[in-house]
Parts: structure tokens; C-alpha cells; sequence
């Protein structure tokens, strides 16, 4: 229970002694963002060993599949501030520099050796692990290396060590690999498989290329998912000129480093904003001044507010919707297979973007969900019954945390059911029909072309 001080004013003005309150009034107080600490769990520093929920379930279950999404570990910026000198960060990996990982080390030589894996066209000319002296831009950093190495390492211990997914023999046919065409997410694929797998073979590694940041596949063609992610665009355009805080905040940094303050906002000043707080180096300065927290702070916290209206407006949610239906149609597919006694692609690793997973939990209806951070693992698993072996439960769980409860097809059967997990029939229905209904339609091309009264 969280005891909130409020100091409400009288009538007369003067402040009464502060009281405790329980509980604040969802519906008058929206809990205060604080940019800073929301900028620190974006950050994701591997510091303290996480908790996670991972495989759990009753004794009696039995683990049958896993399929894992994640977003790309820490990077450098994609933008740069115009006339600023870029945040200074080394992007070779060296294994006695902090954060480290006890098999950072290993991992280094093994990348080295992997010209018998099976990289999808142009992935095998990308390389295996950062190694520029001065991060080049979206390049992956020791930091994001090491949150992978993390992310599989935990994974390992539930469900290779615990549950036995994958023998120490292996097959290449139990994994299906794919990442987009960026060096980041193959090279956070590679270090998460690398402390995951019962025995690292570059020999069975097959990875896939996605050229389609949201994994459409072949099914990208869909013109209302464009007019929905258009409308949310101009959502967003206006929120931010209705923002007098944030405009002054955008003319007082185009002074500072003596630009226009189009050209300041054109430059995407968060982005670069971040790494220099994620790694802890002083914001840049000019002869005119510096940038500062006060600067970052209104700029994140603008960010924030965004996304809390973004959950609230649904045109995003419709976008989602239509832009997730091929990678969860795929999924349910997959899944399908393996509790139809299939023995392939039973361990499944999509490397991806914030716009990849962002969308994905919006489309289940996981609206509390943070912003997917630097490392973001999504995790779908699939359990069978021991005692009715044709019955098939579904788990999904977002960094380490059980949300299937919160789904919007599980919503309803968690608070009528006693059963520690959702059917899997529920996902099948609502990926096949349900997610349809909302455009007054039976099918993904139906959905993709109808525009909306």
C-alpha cells in the first residue's frame, strides 16, 4: 500500500497539515510522471539480477513451446543535435569495463568463428558484435550486448535448466530465427541465443531476414493500417503544438546551439537526449550554453503525456491492430502446430524495434504497459495439461511480468475462471475473428480495405 501525502488548500488559503491518503482518486488525480525515473527504466541498466515469472505453472503443466520478441538492447543515437559533438561512446567490447557479463568474454571469440551460420541475404555481410572505437549511429553498445546476454541467460535457467525445451543435442529445426536487417537486433539476437542455447552451434544457426519492421511478411499490403498510422501521426502533431511548455523549451535549445528550431525538432533532440543520459555523459554545451535536465525533463515528459493520450484517442490501437495481424497470425499458426504433437520451431526469437513490439501490445489490450524499453522481451509460452493432454494454455509475459490478464481476449474468462491460465483457443479466436469486429469486418484483406463509417 502506497501512503500519498496531499495537501489540499482551504478555503481560507492556508495550507492544513499534510495528511495521508490510501488511495489517490483515479478518476480527478492521474498519478504524476516523473520523467526521470521513466527515463531510468527505459534506460534498462543491467545492474540487480531481475525477477521474472517465466514458467511458471502448476507441477501438473507441461512446457511445450516459447516464442520470444524482444527489442534490440541499448544503442547510439539514430539522430544527432546539429552543431553539438556527438556523446562520446566506445562501441568495442571490452569485457573488464562496466556493465560486463561473466561470458561477454566467450561470447567475443565464438562471434568471431561464425562464418557456418545460415544468415537470409544481406545479414551475413552485417557484423557479428559492435566494434567501432566511436559508436556509429543505431550501433548496438557493450551495454545493449550485455542486456542480451542477461535476457538469455535468465531464459536458460527457466527453460532449458528447469523445463528441458531443448536437449543439450539439439536440432536446428526446433528454432526459428528472424531479426530485422539492422546490425542491433542480429547482433541482440546472437548474444541472447548465445547464453540461452544448451550449446551455442553456428552450424545450426538458420536466421532469417524480416525486411518489415512490424513482420508482415507477405501480407504488408493493407491501406487503412496507413490511414490509421496518418491519423495518429497528425494525433501527435497536434498534441505537441497545443504544448506551449515544450515549444519554449525547443526555442531556448535552437538558441543554445544556434540552429532553427524546425531544423532542433526536426533532429529528434529525445533520441540523442537519452544516450547521453542512459550512459551517464554530461548533456553538450555551447559558447551560448548548455542543454540541460530541465530541457530533457519537459521534452520526456511531453513524450509520456503522449502516450498516455495515445492509449486513450485508439487510432494507434486500430493501427496495431492491422499492422500486428501477420506476425500474430503466424504465431497462433505456429502454436497450433506444436499442440497438434509438431516437434518443430518449438523456441522462436523475433530481434525487432520499439515499433515492432509497441504495436503488438497495444493490439492484445495490454494498455499498462510501459513503452517498450532497451531489451523488452515479450514472451508468449505454451503450456499442455498433464491430466488433459489435448488441452492447451497460453501464458504472455512482458519483461519477466505476467500480463495474459490483462489481454483483452483473457480479460473476462481470468475473473470467471479458477484456471491458472488462458486457453489457448482464446488467443486462436481472437487473432482468427475477434480482432476483426472493431472495422465491421470478417477477414485481415476485408479489415485492410474497408474504410470506416
Amino acid at each position: 500500500v502506497h501512503l500519498i501525502p496531499v495537501n489540499p488548500i482551504r478555503e481560507d488559503g492556508l495550507n492544513p497539515k499534510s495528511r495521508k491518503r490510501i488511495m489517490p482518486d483515479l478518476l480527478t488525480e492521474p498519478p504524476a510522471i516523473d520523467p526521470v525515473y521513466e527515463a531510468h527504466v527505459y534506460c534498462n541498466i543491467p545492474t540487480v539480477a531481475e525477477r521474472s515469472m517465466e514458467g511458471h505453472a502448476p507441477h501438473y503443466f507441461k512446457l511445450v513451446s516459447v516464442q520470444v520478441l524482444i527489442r534490440h538492447g541499448d544503442r547510439y543515437p539514430l539522430y544527432a543535435i546539429p552543431k553539438t559533438k556527438r556523446p562520446d561512446i566506445d562501441c568495442t567490447l571490452v569485457p573488464s569495463r562496466k556493465p560486463s557479463h561473466p561470458q561477454l568474454e566467450a561470447f567475443i571469440k565464438h562471434m568471431s568463428k561464425g562464418a557456418a551460420a545460415q544468415m537470409d541475404g544481406t545479414l551475413g555481410s552485417l557484423p557479428r558484435y559492435p566494434s567501432h572505437p566511436l559508436c556509429e549511429m543505431g550501433e548496438l553498445t557493450q551495454t545493449g550486448v550485455v542486456q542480451h546476454l542477461r535476457n538469455g541467460q535468465l531464459l536458460r535457467e527457466i527453460y532449458i535448466n528447469k523445463h528441458k525445451l531443448l536437449q543439450s543435442d539439439w536440432a536446428a529445426k526446433q528454432l526459428y530465427l528472424e531479426t530485422t536487417g539492422k546490425s542491433r537486433t542480429l547482433q541482440s539476437a546472437l548474444a541472447l541465443l548465445y547464453t540461452f542455447l544448451p550449446d551455442f552451434d553456428w552450424k545450426k544457426i538458420n536466421m532469417r531476414h524480416q525486411w518489415s519492421t512490424i513482420f508482415c511478411s507477405g501480407s504488408c499490403d493493407c491501406p487503412m493500417r496507413n490511414h490509421y498510422l496518418e491519423e495518429e501521426q497528425r494525433r501527435q502533431y497536434s498534441l505537441r503544438v497545443k504544448n506551449n511548455n515544450l515549444e519554449k523549451i525547443y526555442v531556448d535549445m535552437a538558441k543554445i546551439v544556434g540552429i532553427p528550431t524546425r531544423q532542433l525538432r526536426a533532429s529528434n533532440p529525445i533520441d540523442s537526449l537519452l544516450c547521453y543520459f542512459c550512459h551517464n555523459v554530461s548533456f553538450p554545451c555551447t559558447n551560448t550554453g548548455c542543454i540541460g535536465m530541465e530541457h530533457f525533463k519537459v521534452i520526456k515528459r511531453h513524450q509520456l503525456e503522449d502516450e498516455r493520450e495515445r492509449q486513450e484517442k485508439k487510432l494507434y490501437f486500430l493501427y496495431a491492430l492491422l499492422a500486428t495481424h501477420p506476425l500474430l497470425n503466424q504465431t497462433v499458426n505456429r502454436l497450433q502446430r506444436i499442440a497438434e504433437g509438431k516437434k518443430e520451431e518449438v523456441f522462436v526469437l523475433y530481434s525487432a524495434h520499439d515499433v515492432t513490439l509497441s504495436p503488438v501490445l497495444s493490439a492484445l489490450g495490454i494498455t499498462e504497459a510501459r513503452f517498450p524499453r532497451f531489451a523488452a522481451r515479450l514472451v508468449f509460452e505454451l503450456w499442455q495439461d498433464g491430466k488433459r493432454p489435448k488441452e492447451h494454455f497460453i501464458r504472455i509475459l512482458y519483461n519477466g511480468a505476467d500480463v495474459t490478464s490483462q489481454t483483452s481476449f483473457c480479460k473476462d474468462y481470468y475473473k470467471r475462471s479458477s484456471k491458472p491460465m488462458c486457453p489457448l483457443e482464446k488467443f486462436v479466436n481472437f487473432v482468427r475473428r475477434e480482432m476483426f469486429l472493431v472495422f465491421n469486418s470478417t477477414s485481415y484483406y476485408d479489415a485492410c480495405r474497408r474504410r470506416p463509417l
